[in-house]
């Protein structure tokens, strides 16, 4: 069993997304500390950064140090990995609910806006690497949104690399679980859904 410790990102709290119906509007995204609960309830989804949507199975409290503390027990879904989440330092380590059904459908219209894509440019694979890393850390779904599409469409231009590929799967599995909750559907109709916004990216790859 796993204690979770602060995220790198120093993330206080989960951006929240207004759908707007048509786009994502960036002028929607802001912290609030309100809106992120650090009490969650047994058999609450919530979601962990880098590690996904898991199921707060419990609450214990262990003596530490001659002190008593309070833990979530929280149990990734998409590994069976165990985590203890101490209760007053959930926030500081990005411990947040599973995003709502307008935050979701917010991510996806920001999967088809390309505006942001600047084209593969062959820039330092090294510093890359770190930003995306960093952005599939920081908890906030629509950096890992950003990291799938990017990567996504340098596919278009190249070769991905092992350790592209693996980010890719990584914010694949990440995206598409926590969606497939807050939406309501199954995991492999996001899959769907994204391989279809991007058909023009994907096809060309497996037609060769």
């Amino acid at each position: 069993m796993t204690v979770a410790k602060p995220a790198q990102s120093n993330m206080d709290s989960f951006r929240p997304l207004r759908y707007t119906g048509k786009t994502l509007d960036a002028s929607s995204l802001f912290f609030d500390s309100q809106r992120s609960p650090t009490v969650f309830s047994v058999d609450q989804l919530v979601v962990y950064p880098a590690q996904g949507v898991g199921k707060v199975e419990r609450i214990e409290s262990r003596d530490i140090g001659g002190a008593t503390t309070d833990f979530f027990i929280v149990r990734i879904l998409s590994n069976n990995v165990t985590l203890m989440v101490p209760v007053q330092n959930a926030q500081n380590v990005g411990l947040r609910p599973v995003c709502t059904e307008d935050q979701g459908r917010a991510i996806i219209e920001s999967l088809k806006d390309r505006s942001d894509f600047t084209g593969y440019t062959g820039q330092n694979w090294n510093r890359r690497y770190r930003e995306y890393s960093e952005k599939l850390k920081s908890g906030d779904l629509a950096d890992v949104a950003y990291v799938l599409k990017e990567l996504l469409l340098i596919g278009q231009n190249k070769e991905l690399s092992f350790g592209e590929r693996r980010l890719l799967e990584q914010a694949t599995g990440l995206l598409t679980l926590e969606l497939s909750l807050s939406l309501n559907q199954e995991q492999e109709e996001i899959k769907a859904a994204i391989n279809e916004l991007f058909a023009d990216v994907i096809q060309p790859k497996i037609a060769e």
